[in-house]
């Protein structure tokens, strides 16, 4: 089944809400990073996150970057995702191994410790907007919760789940982001307060065959949502080798000539999708007589 998102409102618009299915692309990540479970489910909430982030942006160009930095074994996450939901992102380290936490879960928190969350808007203004937490947990839907409430003053309710299978398969992954505006009416809230207090985990809800629908439908269903817009979601890295070139080319010369003088052929790589790209002296020589232009 294809990955997806639902963007919906509901109570007279003073609530919005996004739920979303990300199996597809969290498996086609942990494939591209090799990524042990635990590693697997810090990649892949962020990746979720990014997804209902992404569908927050309004223009064709618009970027969203989470970025989480600790002193765990993980070290940190990069996550990118345009207005479209497509996102890319790798861990630091991705061959993270650490013993289940105390409920028994994938412990992303003690993979990723203590340290900082970075949220950078580029929405076409001459400077990106940055907001920046410290982490209250690592375990990344209440870091978000709390950026939210405290970098854009909106309340919000954020489950993120990623169930990793026996043979490090993803077997289910999913999320979903319900936010209060600022007209949310007392009544609303409590009604909202009390169906999260009943609800199990993203990924059991996905392991008992529900979907966004089915979910969406069980938290808004008394508040008379309306779904905006169902869209698909996918892991997507737009490297290329002629954007490398570009790349090299913005070295200068000076650099340029230093790397041809080594005499060897050089090795790049993306670091959202593991691809490799090449070079021979003689491209390198090609791309040196471009940058003299």
């Amino acid at each position: 089944m294809t990955d997806y998102l639902l963007r919906a409102t509901a109570a007279n618009h003073s609530v919005r809400a996004f739920v979303t299915q990300t199996k597809n692309l969290v498996q086609k990540a942990a494939s591209l990073h090799h990524t042990t479970p635990v590693a697997s489910a810090a990649l892949g909430r962020t990746l979720t996150a990014g997804c209902m982030m992404g569908a927050m942006l309004k223009g064709e160009k618009d970027l969203v970057t989470l970025h989480i930095k600790g002193d765990g074994p993980l070290k940190g996450i990069m996550v990118t995702a345009d207005h479209r939901s497509h996102v890319k992102g790798y861990v630091y380290n991705s061959q993270v191994e650490l013993p289940l936490n105390a409920m028994g879960k994938l412990d992303v928190g003690g993979a990723i410790g203590v340290g900082t969350l970075r949220v950078i808007q580029d929405i076409g203004l001459k400077e990106p907007y940055v907001g920046q937490i410290e982490l209250i947990s690592g375990e990344i839907a209440e870091d978000l919760t709390y950026y939210f409430a405290t970098s854009e003053q909106v309340p919000s309710a954020i489950a993120l789940g990623v169930l990793v299978d026996r043979d490090y398969s993803i077997r289910q992954a999913g999320g979903f982001m319900i936010q209060l505006m600022p007209d949310a009416t007392e009544e609303t809230i409590s009604m909202i307060e009390k169906k999260l207090q009943t609800l199990s985990s993203i990924t059991s809800l996905f392991e008992k065959g529900q979907t966004p629908e089915d979910i969406l439908q069980y938290l808004l269903g008394d508040l008379g949502y309306s779904i905006l817009e169902k869209r698909e979601v996918q892991f997507e890295c737009n490297c290329s080798k002629n954007r490398v070139e570009k790349a090299l080319i913005s070295l200068g010369q000076k650099e340029l000539e230093e790397i041809i003088e080594e005499g060897k052929e050089i090795d790049l790589y993306c670091h959202f999708c593991n691809k490799h790209y090449t070079f021979a002296i003689d491209e390198l020589q090609q791309l040196y007589n471009k940058a003299k232009k």
